[in-house]
This record gives structure tokens, C-alpha cells and sequence, in this order.
């Protein structure tokens, strides 16, 4: 019998305000963990005595767990903390639940149907192995403490224990009703959809956005780079933090297996990374091999990684350059009131600028840029600060104009910048440009040093 079971379980229920105190034992692994992994985990049971071994050495924590004690709240399942999980997850935790409640057998016809549905899904095959070795009875296992010691220093196993921690951590620990992420302090309707990826839960949120403002809608497991987070260098295993578009939806056809659903790159290095001197690239969020259901938290070489299910349902929400993607070691969740403050506050320095162009004071709106400025446009064409001075002096002066579907992203790890997407018409005119800024704070004053010119 597992320990990581019984600790997954009575977390669970106390999450749901339940009585039951069961405390997890020492991390004891049964010899059928190891069998789950490699393929179906009942026709190995019946062939491995190491798994009945292995059952013994933690009979009298199973028996804890079946006699602990219930409560109506326990009883009753948490569509509030399970809703957002995906179909395999939800049903995973459903089946802790039910073993965190004393009911074994229920919750191994559950865990038999997850790995029937989902048969590459090796966390639900190792918890399905762990229930079908509490039905060994005490009398007729036999200790293995050798064998157990092995498995308990499996990195496999340890990765498999690490990634059911994380899953019921983030369901555990819900953001707050009414909350954003808290670079999300403006986005236009024009993003329907916004994702934002908490690394320390190895989570991803998915928002839609509405009349009402951002609301959370889904959220799934996810891995990062091998090396962990903060990517300063090509190959450095590690995946970058900050604030990104979806630039492409690859066609799974056009992939190696190993990606599985497909893929969806993102315009890292942004142009504050390149300010900073990172490199790399090729960051996709995408899928998994066909033999693997999901991947250890920390795997990838830098990607976000999902599994393929869980991707499909992406896949039909983002919109190619439209959909912000960001990046963080933990997220921190603001109240949507707070984040339109935040935003108004910068809205009246983009305002500024504004007013400086239509005033056609060259010296002035030098004021609003960096010395090091860039614009880029759709050809990848670079041009210095000192022409495009001139060039929007002579394209607004005189001139009113209206700005629209204003996006702003707040990004903050030891600078504080903004990334200001908008569109602007001309009095008079049908259709205009459509910006994407990068603003730097220095001091209080807010100053340009990238822009892109989208279309």
C-alpha cells in the first residue's frame, strides 16, 4: 500500500473541510508501482509477488485509512475545487477521494476505469497498482524492505509522487473569486481568450474574457524545462519567464510524435529579453508522445508541455497573435478593481505621449523614449529612434485620433515595464495602425524602447 495515496487522500479532504485527520506514514512504495509504469497494471499484479510484498509493510496504514472517520462534508464530492480540472485529473482526484473516505473498492473501479480510458496515463496507473495491493490480505504479504527501499529511490517514482503533490496543490489552493493575474491589468476584447502559467504549481490558467472582465475558465496541468525556470541562453534546459504572444498554431502533421497534439510557439525572446541579452528560441507550449499521458513537473527543454487532451481544448480557444501568454514562478491574484486602477494609472502616461505626438513638439516626445529606442514592422526591419521621432511627428501632427482595443500587460522582475498593445484611427479615416509597445518605468516616469507596428 502507498503512503502517497493515504497523504494525497486526507489532503484532499481536509481541502473540502473534512474530519478525517489520517496522517501519511513513511514514503513506503508496494513493488507494484514499479509494474504500473512499464504497462497494465492488473495483468502485472498477478504476476508480481514483489507488489504483495510490498502490501504488508503498510496493512496497518491501509486499515487507518479505511477506519477513519467521515463527515457530511467529506461525503459530498467539491464540484467548486474539481470543476476546473480536466476530464482524467478530475477523475483521478474523485478516486483519492473516495479511498480518503474508506471506501477501497469504489474507488479501484474508478481508478480500473481511468486507466482503461486513459492507459498512458502513468500517475493513475501507479495509484490504480496501489489499490489493487490493499486487497492483498496482511496474512499472505511478506516484507521486502530491500525492495521497497529501491523503489522509494526510483526518480520515476519520485516524479510520479512529485506531479500528484503538484496536481492537488493547485486544486487544493484555488485563486480567489474575482481575481487576475496581476499582469493582466487591461485586455482588449479583441483576446478572447488569455493564458497564464504558474510554474510552482505546474498549472495553467486559462481565462476568457467577457463584458464582465477576465474570468477564469479552465486551468490544467502542465511541465517546464528540465533545468527549471528564468531562460537566459540558448540550451540552458530552462523556460523563460515574462509576458508573450501566440505567434503560430503548428499542424501536429507537420511534427515528430514526441509533440504530440501540436504546438503553439510564442515570440520569446521578446524584445525586453533581447534588451537583456537572452537568447534562444523555438518556446512552444505542445503536447506529449502517444506513450505518455503526461511528463514529469520539471522535463522539458524549456517548453511547456501538456498533455494532449488538455491541449485540444486549447488549441480551440487561442488566436494566433492575439492570445497573451504569461510565464511566471508563481502567480500572484489581484482583485479585477485593483488591476483597472493599475491600469488607469498608466493609461494617463500613454495619454501623454499622445498629446506630445498631435502637438508636433519633436522635443517633447523625445522625452517619452529611450535613447536606445526600435521600432520593428511586419518586415522584421528594425529603424532607430531618431527617424521614427520625425515620422510620427509628421504622421499625427494636426491630426486627432482615436485609440482602441487597448491591451496592457504588466510585467515586473526587477525592472517594471509594460507591454501596450492598441489600435489608432485617424479622424477621418477607416482604418489605422496597430502598435504593440514596450514601455520601461525609470524613476516615475514611464519610457519607450521597443515598439512593433503589426499591421
Amino acid at each position: 500500500m502507498l503512503a502517497a495515496l493515504m497523504a494525497a487522500s486526507a489532503l484532499l479532504l481536509a481541502t473540502h473541510g473534512a474530519a478525517a485527520s489520517t496522517k501519511s506514514a513513511n514514503a513506503k512504495t508496494s513493488g507494484a508501482k514499479a509494474k504500473a509504469s512499464a504497462g497494465h497494471p492488473a495483468a502485472r499484479e498477478a504476476k508480481t509477488r514483489t507488489a504483495k510484498k510490498a502490501s504488508a509493510a503498510d496493512a496497518r496504514t491501509a486499515a487507518a485509512a479505511r477506519g477513519a472517520p467521515r463527515s457530511k462534508t467529506a461525503a459530498a464530492s467539491s464540484p467548486a475545487a474539481l470543476q476546473q480540472a480536466s476530464s482524467a485529473e478530475a477523475r483521478l482526484i474523485a478516486v483519492y477521494e473516495l479511498f480518503g473516505r474508506g471506501q477501497p473498492r469504489p474507488a479501484l473501479a474508478k481508478a480500473r476505469d481511468l486507466v482503461r480510458d486513459y492507459p498512458n496515463f502513468q500517475l493513475a496507473q501507479l495509484v490504480y497498482a496501489d489499490l489493487l495491493a490493499t486487497q492483498v490480505p496482511p496474512a499472505h504479504a511478506f516484507s521486502d524492505a530491500t525492495g521497497i527501499a529501491r523503489l522509494r529511490s526510483d526518480p520515476a517514482m519520485a516524479d510520479l509522487r512529485e506531479e500528484s503533490r503538484r496536481r492537488l496543490q493547485a486544486l487544493r489552493d484555488r485563486p480567489p473569486a474575482g481575481t487576475v493575474p496581476s499582469q493582466f491589468l487591461a485586455l482588449s476584447t479583441r483576446s478572447r481568450y488569455a493564458i497564464a502559467v504558474d510554474a510552482s504549481r505546474s498549472r495553467l490558467y486559462l481565462l476568457e474574457n467577457s463584458a464582465k472582465g477576465l474570468q477564469l475558465v479552465a486551468d490544467y496541468y502542465v511541465s517546464v524545462g528540465k533545468s527549471g525556470i528564468g531562460k537566459a541562453t540558448e540550451g540552458d534546459a530552462r523556460t523563460p519567464l515574462g509576458v508573450y504572444y501566440v505567434t503560430s498554431s503548428l499542424d501536429p502533421k507537420s511534427l515528430r510524435d514526441f509533440y504530440g497534439a501540436g504546438a503553439l510557439p510564442i515570440n520569446y525572446p521578446n524584445p525586453y529579453d533581447v534588451r537583456r541579452g537572452k537568447t534562444g528560441s523555438g518556446i512552444w507550449l505542445h503536447g506529449t508522445p502517444p506513450q505518455q499521458f503526461s511528463r514529469a513537473p520539471l522535463a522539458s527543454d524549456g517548453c511547456v508541455v501538456m498533455a494532449n487532451p488538455d491541449l485540444k481544448q486549447l488549441l480551440r480557444k487561442v488566436q494566433i497573435g492575439a492570445t497573451p501568454v504569461v510565464t511566471a514562478p508563481s502567480l500572484q491574484w489581484i482583485p479585477r478593481p485593483q488591476a483597472e486602477k493599475e491600469a488607469q494609472t498608466f493609461t494617463s502616461a500613454i495619454s501623454a505621449w499622445k498629446d506630445a505626438r498631435a502637438n508636433g513638439n519633436e522635443a517633447q516626445l523625445k522625452k517619452f523614449y529611450l535613447p536606445d529606442f526600435q521600432r520593428s514592422n511586419s518586415s522584421k526591419k528594425n529603424t532607430d529612434g531618431f527617424s521614427v521621432l520625425h515620422d510620427e511627428v509628421e504622421y499625427a501632427q494636426g491630426k486627432r485620433v482615436q485609440f482602441k482595443d487597448m491591451s496592457f500587460l504588466h510585467w515586473r522582475d526587477g525592472d517594471d515595464t509594460m507591454v501596450a498593445t492598441f489600435g489608432e484611427v485617424f479622424e477621418g479615416e477607416k482604418s489605422g495602425r496597430t502598435r504593440r509597445q514596450y514601455w520601461l518605468r525609470q524613476g516615475s516616469e514611464w519610457k519607450l524602447f521597443h515598439e512593433e507596428i503589426l499591421g
